[in-house]
């Protein structure tokens, strides 16, 4: 018989609906049932691409005799960590601080009140390699509840004690021209300049830290600064973990040169790589970017579009149970797809060996030179393409995430603006639309949704910057004034219900009450929602005029300096608001009735790499769109107005003299 997760919308829960165990979700009900039964909670957490999740819950939950004995002894409680980052959040630093380390899938002990006294992460079926069978555990934590239930009970006091108390960031400090290149200097020396990226293996896309680089060197000039992002990125679009026939990008590398990805793709990666590498290819032209960013492109409207108009949030790591059975090949299945000729020239394009480079003689799809035959190339693609969507496919996290969305709709509004590509704007806005129809709710901002209909969960800091900067880049992309209007209610939002005396919260101040209430100011893979709300508040305050927003966006990226200066490599957005927030940023207004001049002028406009530079190209005083207000055409022709940290210079009408007027001062 079904659980009570049958009734979940998370895909994560669903797929334990039909375990044994007695699964709840999170709330209060849950705890309310361990208070009367008098017994700790377990909570497992994860989500729904997790390989390790999958492989736990085979072995042990969905096994009768361990159903039974957590079933006996706990209130059990599935949380899917990517609807509740907060309650992630809790019980993740409370798994790091007891274990050294933390992960997926998590496993929590916590009292009636939630109180974690015991953490950690898989547990086999079995012991191996010095760690204890679930089955070993639960006994251990059932007969310590019962025989010395003193002790958990103060160690989970003492427990959430410790993780509550907040890191001490110091008073907040703007971030000057030197921290900047000091923080560019210390990244540049941590990278791998053999295989691109930063330390050993696994190494993941360091997504804020490359849009950091970037920045930094359109700023200041500085040569490696470009270089290590370029070589970072052109090693993975070249690697394994990128999908070199459908396009995407994996979680991350197990190895250290990008062969062998973990083979889930999620939708934030990749939203946040669409937008490195079309960056990178505007400040360099380099042609392999902008295939790979039209791909990633592509891949996020085809892969994890869903029928409302929003972006599901990850492909799974596995195909029926097994890694990679989607996308390796041998060179046996190329010859099969392609006949000899073909199959040869592809196995040695794609360094497909007969020893393979994954498991059992298969091998990942690399591109280590582009081809010298396009032509070929493409067809070659096409068809192994079409064989491959004849084998099993992984499963789709189809939950529609705000954060992740936010940065989607970033990305494709930039690449369409700057791609000259319609259809990727178009996809943005109805992203956009779906998430002001659904998950908007009496001025509120819902986390997620599944199948058009809102989950519960409230929207996190991080839902709410990462949200607004999408929305701001769909302004500037469709000139429409709703996404900047919407923009400023959901920062008004931030600054009343994120930010009060004690500083800054990753959840609002009205948001259900967890053991502590948690704040993170370091990336993970995605910016941090105090960085994300900086961002939006800059880019906000450029486009509003608005002094007020600046200075929360200041305050905000300077709450983080000390992390910048520090460790830079934990901080790539704040770093990246800084180098905005130094250059200006730069606001530029092309103004004037549309055709081939005004196109010319904006076309230079959005061309610009000066960091966080906004562009809004129309009518000159279009509603909704303030940098378009009392901007006049000049002598009948269209006119682009420049202005720089609120001070503009004269209008001008021809390319030259706009590239001149927002060039670094």
């Amino acid at each position: 018989m079904p659980n009570r997760l049958a009734a979940a919308t998370s895909p994560y829960l669903l797929q334990h609906a039909d375990n044994p165990v007695d699964w709840r979700e999170w709330g209060e009900e849950a705890f309310a049932e361990a208070r009367e039964r008098d017994v700790p909670v377990l909570v497992s957490v994860g989500y729904a691409a997790c390989h390790w999740c999958h492989v736990m819950a085979h072995e042990s939950f969905e096994d009768e005799a361990t159903a039974a004995q957590m079933n006996a002894g706990f209130v059990c409680v599935k949380v899917d960590r990517e609807e509740r980052p907060d309650v992630d959040s809790v019980y993740m630093t409370a798994t790091q601080a007891l274990t050294g380390s933390g992960g997926w899938p998590m496993t929590v002990f916590t009292t009636p009140d939630g109180r974690p006294f015991y953490c950690g992460t898989y547990y086999p079926p079995r012991p191996a390699g010095g760690v204890p069978a679930f089955r070993q555990v639960l006994t251990a934590v059932s007969e310590a509840w019962t025989q010395r239930r003193d002790q958990l009970e103060e160690a989970g006091t003492r427990i959430a004690e410790g993780i509550s108390r907040r890191l001490d960031l110091g008073p907040p400090t703007p971030l000057s021209a030197a921290d900047l290149d000091g923080a560019a200097a210390a990244v540049a020396a941590d990278h791998d300049d053999r295989h691109g990226g930063f330390g050993g293996a696994p190494k993941f896309p360091p997504s804020m830290l490359l849009e950091f680089l970037l920045r930094h060197a359109a700023r200041s000039g500085d040569a490696r600064s470009l270089e290590v992002a370029r070589r970072t990125l052109e090693a993975m679009a070249r690697g394994g973990i990128h999908d070199q026939l459908a396009g995407g990008f994996a979680r991350y590398s197990v190895d250290e040169r990008w062969v062998v990805p973990h083979f889930e793709k999620m939708l934030y990666d990749n939203a946040l790589l669409l937008r490195v590498y079309l960056h990178l290819w505007r400040a360099t032209g380099e042609e392999w970017a902008r295939r790979v960013a039209d791909a990633t492109a592509a891949f996020l409207v085809r892969d994890l579009g869903t029928p409302e108009g929003g972006f599901a949030s990850a492909l799974d790591a596995d195909t029926d149970g097994v890694e990679g059975l989607t996308y390796v090949w041998t060179p046996a299945q190329l010859t099969e797809v392609l006949g000899d000729d073909d199959g040869r020239w592809a196995a040695e394009l794609f360094a497909v060996t007969g020893r393979g480079t994954f498991e059992h003689g298969t091998s990942t799809l690399q591109l280590p030179r582009d081809p010298d035959d396009p032509a070929r190339f493409a067809s070659v693609r096409e068809r192994l393409l079409a064989a491959r969507a004849r084998r099993p496919q992984p499963a789709r996290d189809d939950k529609v995430v705000t954060a992740w969305n936010g940065l989607a709709v970033a990305a494709l509004a930039e690449h369409g603006v700057l791609t000259g590509t319609p259809a990727s704007v178009d996809a943005a806005r109805r992203a956009a639309e779906l998430l002001a129809d659904v998950h908007w709710v009496g001025g509120r901002l819902r986390r997620a949704s599944r199948d058009g209909v809102a989950g519960t969960p409230a929207g996190v800091l991080e839902d709410h910057g990462d949200l607004a900067e999408g929305l701001l880049a769909l302004h500037q992309a469709t000139g429409e004034g709703r996404w900047l209007d919407w923009a400023g209610d959901l920062l008004d939002v931030v600054a009343e219900q994120f930010l009060d005396a004690d500083g800054w919260h990753d959840t609002a101040a009205d948001a259900e009450a967890l053991v502590h209430r948690p704040f993170d100011p370091a990336d993970g893979p995605t910016p941090a929602g105090v960085a994300a709300a900086a961002g939006a508040f800059v880019t906000y305050a450029a486009l509003a005029g608005s002094p007020r927003h600046r200075e929360l966006g200041e305050a905000a990226t300077g709450q983080l300096g000390v992390l910048v200066r520090r460790a830079p490599r934990a901080a790539g957005w704040a770093a990246a608001v800084g180098e905005a927030l130094l250059a200006g940023p730069l606001e530029v207004a092309v103004s004037g009735p549309a055709g081939p001049e005004r196109d010319a002028l904006a076309a230079a406009a959005r061309g610009s790499a000066s960091p966080g530079a906004v562009v809004v190209v129309g009518e000159p005083d279009t509603p909704g769109v303030p940098l378009l207000a009392d901007r006049p055409p000049v002598g009948g022709r269209p006119a682009a107005y420049v202005c720089r940290g609120f001070v503009c210079s004269a209008p001008v009408t021809d390319v030259s003299a706009l590239s001149a007027a927002m060039a670094p001062s």
